[in-house]
């Protein structure tokens, strides 16, 4: 399980670093602005209120709120390795403000904007110049990604883990589209982050995941 989980953040890494390099050579740019108009074209702005629902939900304070209640929780049953999976979205986080800084690749333009702001959380009103990837995405997929390996991984019965995994996932599609829809980001950012974020949330798991091998493994070997 965890060379699986393992194998699959370096596969994803490896993904992103190669897509990163299609980013920078600018081969997305007609099909962000070609997918950009034809999504806003087909969802009306009275969907954007809701959409801007999910910007809040993906925040840098909602999702690092988020971690920081699983790494108390982590804390609480002595599960250092779960506590330092958890850590793994500050250097995803790190990953996806340095691409923004460095690589060439300019947001959409202001007139495609249509986020209603509603909050006064201090990352609505931080922006950096370029907006590969999407910190939101790159956030929440992070968080999922982790949910989902655990929600494999459990002993929950079959239907339970379907439906959960459904919902996840369901999520992870409406952030995707909200960013795109309310002109925050282009699909190539939505792409990059979300992929970054299953590196980082597989390689988070299988932190997590590690201490409960371990003590399966022992409770066989003393029941035996």
């Amino acid at each position: 399980m965890k060379k699986s989980l393992l194998l699959l953040s370096i596969i994803t890494i490896s993904i992103f670093t190669l897509f990163s390099y299609t980013v920078a050579k600018e081969r997305w740019q007609n099909t962000d602005f070609d997918f950009m108009v034809k999504l806003q074209d087909h969802i009306p702005p009275r969907f954007d209120d809701r959409f801007s629902i999910l910007s809040l939900l993906g925040s840098v304070e909602v999702t690092f709120g988020i971690a920081l209640m699983m790494i108390i929780l982590a804390l609480l049953r002595l599960k250092w390795m779960g506590i330092l999976g958890w850590l793994m979205i500050i250097p995803a986080t790190s990953a996806e403000v340095f691409g923004k800084l460095v690589l060439y690749h300019p947001g959409p333009p202001i007139f495609f904007h249509r986020t209603n702001v509603f909050t006064h959380l201090p990352s609505f009103y931080v922006h950096t110049e370029f907006s590969y990837p999407s910190g939101h995405m790159t956030r929440s997929v992070f968080i999922v990604t982790v949910f989902l390996a655990l929600i494999v991984y459990s002993r929950l019965n079959f239907p339970a883990k379907f439906f959960s995994s459904v919902i996840l996932v369901g999520l992870i599609f409406l952030m995707g589209l909200s960013r795109i829809s309310l002109g925050e980001h282009w699909l190539s950012d939505v792409i990059g982050g979300t992929i970054l974020g299953m590196g980082f949330g597989f390689f988070a798991a299988v932190l997590i995941l590690l201490r409960v091998n371990t003590e399966r493994s022992r409770s066989i070997a003393f029941s035996k």
